[in-house]
């Protein structure tokens, strides 16, 4: 136990830590004690893309610095405390937009600077992880059961990953090779004319469709792509597809069962998903599966998690839908967890890293030499 640690377990209930999160196109503060969630507040710019029908990098970067002071301000309101109370700042370094990660990392080392407060720069997919170290109800949360397998799904990454140990040792076992899942659902509801973001339109209308209606391929799950692919995914054939099946129809001057073809596309994309995270489990003997990532709030892909899930014997984690989208907790949440277990703060010269791999947990730890 390093000494912010010590100084913590003697006021008790943990170390207070803030997190930023600006990886994309929300912009996430969050307090914790310990695993403890004091607050959790989201500045979202999802209008501000909408027009352009996805996150544009540039408008997210400057709806982050418009944002982020206010957003502080209402987080440290909520959580009762005063800035001079906390313990350590954590923020993250990476993987995300570089201009939108630039904005956090400068505002963590400048609170950290003025405050002399230490700073811990954390993995954005591992922060995923790490949420469910917290009960979104303000309850006293419980560590992260390990070993276990993370399915981690948004409108930006669509990762497989094992986690041996939060704050030590976590393997990405698979990723997308092209489209992420949330990026598929944008352009298929594009096809369809819903408007963005399309997972949530898709989830409306697909709730009145047949997810059987129309048999959409289940990229790379053929034996011979499970040989060299067996934990990565692929979206962009599916969504070809959708495109060519309702561009036929239309020239056919035939209606398109927009509800049909959701339901289908829903089903294709859920069915891939679970289908390699649970072999996932299975192939590592892992009995455990926790889920990540705005596109958990997805019907289908929470339904078929549980019926996939029991059918083959393993535990499911799916943390509260606040504590799966991106969030500023979940990385106070994964910086409170370093410190207690004795890891060093980061030094100030790390910077935003828009491809970090999710073996680089923590980045820049005093100590460690760089890599």
């Amino acid at each position: 136990m390093n000494g912010i640690a010590s100084q913590a377990d003697e006021r008790g209930g943990g170390p207070l830590v803030l997190g930023i999160e600006t990886s994309c196109d929300e912009t996430g503060v969050g307090i914790v004690r310990g695993t403890t969630l004091l607050s959790n507040t989201i500045a979202s710019s999802m209008e501000e893309h909408a027009r352009y029908g996805g996150v544009v990098p540039e408008v997210a970067a400057r709806a982050h610095l418009e944002a982020l002071t206010p957003t502080l301000r209402t987080a440290v309101a909520d959580a009762g405390i005063e800035l001079a109370d906390l313990d350590a700042i954590a923020v993250t370094s990476g993987p995300g937009l570089s201009g939108a990660l630039m904005v956090g990392v400068g505002a963590a080392k400048a609170l950290a600077l003025s405050l002399g407060k230490p700073l811990y720069a954390v993995n954005h997919l591992v922060g995923h992880v790490g949420a469910d170290v917290l009960d979104a109800a303000g309850g006293r949360g419980h560590p992260v059961e390990v070993p276990t397998v993370a399915l981690l799904v948004s409108g930006g990454h669509t990762s497989l990953l094992l986690v041996r140990d939060l704050v030590s040792d976590v393997e990405l076992l698979g990723e997308t090779i092209d489209d992420a899942a949330g990026e598929a659902f944008d352009k298929v509801a594009r096809v369809l004319g819903l408007p963005y973001p399309g997972g949530p339109q898709i989830d409306r209308v697909a709730a009145d469709g047949d997810p059987r209606a129309i048999r959409f391929p289940r990229g790379l799950t053929k034996p011979k792509d499970l040989e060299r692919h067996r934990y990565d995914f692929s979206f962009s054939g599916l969504k070809t597809a959708v495109a060519r099946w309702v561009e036929q129809r239309q020239d056919a001057g035939e209606e398109v069962p927009v509800a049909d073809v959701a339901a289908s596309f829903r089903e294709a994309v859920a069915d891939v998903l679970l289908s390699k995270a649970i072999a996932a489990c299975l192939d590592h003997g892992v009995p455990r599966l926790l889920l990540g990532g705005g596109v958990v709030a997805n019907a289908r892909v929470r339904t078929l998690a549980v019926q996939r899930a029991a059918e083959a014997g393993v535990t499911l984690r799916i943390p509260a839908l606040s504590l799966c989208t991106d969030n500023g907790a979940m990385i106070a949440a994964l910086g409170a967890q370093l410190i207690l277990a004795g890891r060093e703060p980061s030094r100030l010269d790390f910077g935003a890293d828009s491809t970090l791999p999710v073996t680089d947990i923590q980045v820049g730890e005093e100590g460690v030499a760089a890599g």
